[in-house]
């Protein structure tokens, strides 16, 4: 997934026929590189005589990296455009969001519709396929265009698994959206359609979606859009109730289904509070009588803080699939998981009822039928959700609905006394597991000279934390990055794109752990050695990272006043002063045994809500630097606000992290005194507590007694 860049290397042109991208044929080229540089190292430094089974011969780690599988999507764009002509004649583009109908960031297998359509597996973006209605032979040779839009993290990894159907829309740097795409590429069509006919004859040409991925404020936005721009008579949105990826995936490989595995209850001693408080706090705020009030539920997350459950449906996010709806002093459950006994009884005793996922649908309709007080809906609950409610009307027009911002989210954002303890706890476990991982893969490819590749370390990591106790998995994919694949900001390696860790070149880590007290997020950039190439250039950037981490984590605000964009300039300013930036927010909201990517709150160059930052509320603080082609810098600690202990109307920041950071890459001549204290402070931190639980023996213990040093 490297970047290829024109300084370097020329890429290799197509041969007759060829489908490959200018990318896939790049990292096929740099396939066989690797394979020449491998074959040509001495084989000695990593062959043993005693025990092997930690060890990689050449071959087996080349075939490891080596086992690609691109997506070449002609055939697929061609079968989806005549499902298109079979849906509706004039339907000009269909748009395939990343999300599932929950608006879940990691999506099951079953709902991968962008990635099998586009070959781009990264977790944000819209593919927008149109069809060119002017083609006479459009229901067996149907043409068009196909666009990619995603945002700065995978501008990169986009350029590389796209093949040449598909344009890049690079938000916030192409004027063009996905949204004018379609307007664009419906106007084109509809006066080429309509260009012998009358006025009144004309037809309108029409942009699909499935209703059940796209939120009603966005259908909102959209047709909103072609209404200010004039072209209502000309364009419209319609629902494809049958989704048209759905369709056409059995014709290329065995269509997959959701895998639904058992729900299960955690306990009060992990969450801190039962479901009726939290029932109670959230129908307050809704302001409704809890006796009459409704409320639907679509996003998982919200349904497993609520009910105290948990799921593993979802790599990485331990929720499992269902709606939740509070109708009066029902509370349904929407579900097909297997619930074991003690759990229903539970559910029981709550009076939680239990029914069939899809009957859903119906109850909805059933709401909007005999409503005596408003439904509250969230703002971000699908389009179809709004149908099944009668559009949001009764039958003598009247709304039915309230479009609110959910209360569950934000008071799942504030963690709890316990939630926080347990936050701790974690946060002391998985620094352990990263401790001994950076130190084995330093012990692995310094000492004793061995191939190890970024796979093969990721796994390494996953075998520390399998020994911990509670660990139930890692948060999300490892981002393990050797050299320019740490420039790709969510780069994660895999068997067609890993390479050998270069211990002369920058590493990047950037993993997290799931454990029944909370989750975790750290990223640490590295270097294994001290006199490798640019390392005054690496120093000073990473010294420039660092200090507005730092800097982010000292600030002092006051109560029930900031919101997460008025942050985001610290940590950027001094990067900001050599003429460098980064192309992601600062931080995310974290879950406590839920979604590592938290909503609603988060720090970001720009305003995405007007949700004020508040004590207890858990984020990471994660400021880099990229460079493309060569290396990537970025440096995540968890940080949990807290009550500043002097000024009781302000708050401030607690660094939850207890990993150190990179004593070899830290320039200690552009620090302030505060700033190697507070390092310093840091790492004696790390120090007192991670090494009491460490052998004194170890590679462990050494490598923690030398990275936890004072400056």
């Amino acid at each position: 997934m490297s970047a290829v860049h024109s300084h370097s290397r020329i890429p290799k042109k197509p041969c007759n026929g060829c489908t490959c991208s200018i990318g896939l044929l790049s990292r096929q080229q740099r396939n066989k590189t690797l394979f020449r540089q491998i074959s040509s190292q001495n084989r000695k430094s990593i062959v043993s005589t005693t025990d092997n089974s930690d060890q990689y011969s050449v071959s087996t780690t080349f075939l490891q990296c080596n086992s690609n599988k691109y997506v070449n999507t002609s055939k697929r764009l061609k079968e989806l455009r005549k499902e298109m002509y079979k849906a509706e004649k004039t339907l000009v583009c269909y748009v395939v969001p990343s999300e599932d109908e929950h608006f879940n960031e990691y999506t099951a297998f079953k709902e991968q519709r962008k990635s099998f359509i586009s070959g781009f597996d990264g977790s944000a973006g819209v593919a927008v396929i149109s069809n060119n209605l002017s083609n006479l032979n459009i229901a067996s040779h149907p043409e068009g265009k196909a666009l990619l839009s995603t945002d700065g993290r995978y501008f990169l990894q986009a350029s590389q698994q796209l093949d040449f159907n598909w344009q890049l829309n690079k938000q916030g740097v192409d004027t063009l959206t996905w949204q004018q795409f379609c307007i664009n590429e419906c106007l084109e069509n509809f006066n080429v359609f309509n260009l012998n006919k009358k006025e009144d004859e004309f037809v309108k040409m029409k942009i699909g979606i499935d209703p059940k991925l796209i939120t009603y404020r966005d259908y909102e936005n959209l047709t909103s859009l072609i209404s200010k721009q004039g072209h209502s008579d000309k364009i419209e949105v319609i629902s494809i109730d049958e989704n048209l990826v759905d369709l056409i995936w059995p014709l290329f490989e065995e269509s997959p289904e959701r895998v639904l595995k058992p729900i299960t209850y955690l306990d009060e001693r992990y969450t801190g509070q039962s479901f009726h408080q939290k029932k109670k706090t959230i129908l307050k705020d809704l302001g409704g009588n809890e006796k009459t009030a409704k409320f639907v539920i679509s996003k998982l997350d919200e349904i497993c803080w609520l009910l105290n459950l948990r799921g593993s449906d979802i790599e990485y996010n331990p929720v499992f699939f269902a709606y939740l709806i509070i109708d009066g002093e029902e509370t349904i459950l929407f579900t097909n998981n297997t619930i074991d006994d003690s759990t229903m009884a539970l559910l029981l005793k709550n009076k939680i009822q239990v029914q069939r996922y899809q009957r859903v649908w119906l109850h909805l309709q059933k709401m909007a039928s005999s409503v005596s007080s408003k439904i509250n809906v969230p703002q971000d609950a699908s389009w179809a959700i709004i149908q099944h409610l009668n559009n949001g009307v009764n039958s003598a027009g009247e709304s039915i609905i309230n479009l609110v911002s959910s209360p569950i989210a934000y008071h799942k954002s504030i963690k709890n006394d316990v939630e926080i303890s347990n936050a701790k706890l974690a946060q002391k476990k998985d620094a352990f597991a990263l401790s001994q991982y950076f130190a084995w893969l330093e012990n692995e490819l310094v000492n004793k000279q061995r191939l190890i590749d970024e796979v093969k370390s990721a796994q390494e990591l996953e075998q520390m934390r399998q020994n911990l106790p509670n660990y139930k998995g890692p948060s999300f994919e490892t981002i393990s990055s050797t050299g320019s694949n740490g420039s790709i900001i969510h780069y994660t390696p895999t068997k067609e794109s890993c390479r050998m860790i270069d211990p002369n070149k920058p590493y990047l880590l950037d993993a997290g752990a799931q454990f029944l007290e909370g989750t975790t997020d750290v990223t640490r950039t590295i270097v294994l050695k001290k006199d490798i190439e640019n390392i005054e250039e690496l120093k000073r950037n990473y010294t420039l990272v660092l200090k507005g981490n730092l800097a982010l984590e000292r600030m002092v605000f006051p109560k029930d006043t900031i919101t997460g964009d008025k942050l985001d300039i610290i940590s950027r300013q001094f990067l900001w002063a050599y003429g460098l930036d980064y192309k992601h927010g600062t931080g995310h909201g974290i879950g406590a045994y839920l979604n590592v990517h938290e909503g609603p709150i988060g720090i970001h160059p720009n305003k995405v809500n007007d949700i004020k930052l508040a004590k207890g509320m858990l984020i990471s603080n994660e400021p880099g630097y990229y460079k493309d082609g060569e290396y990537g810098i970025r440096i995540e600690n968890d940080i949990l606000i807290v009550e500043h202990p002097e000024y009781k109307d302000s708050l401030t920041f607690e660094n939850l992290t207890l990993v150190p950071y990179c004593s070899s890459l830290i320039d200690k001549s552009v620090l302030t005194n505060v700033e190697i204290d507070q390092i310093n402070s840091h790492h004696k931190r790390c120090w007192d507590i991670l090494s009491l639980k460490t052998n004194p023996l170890s590679i462990t213990f050494k490598w923690l007694k030398r990275e936890t040093a004072p400056l």
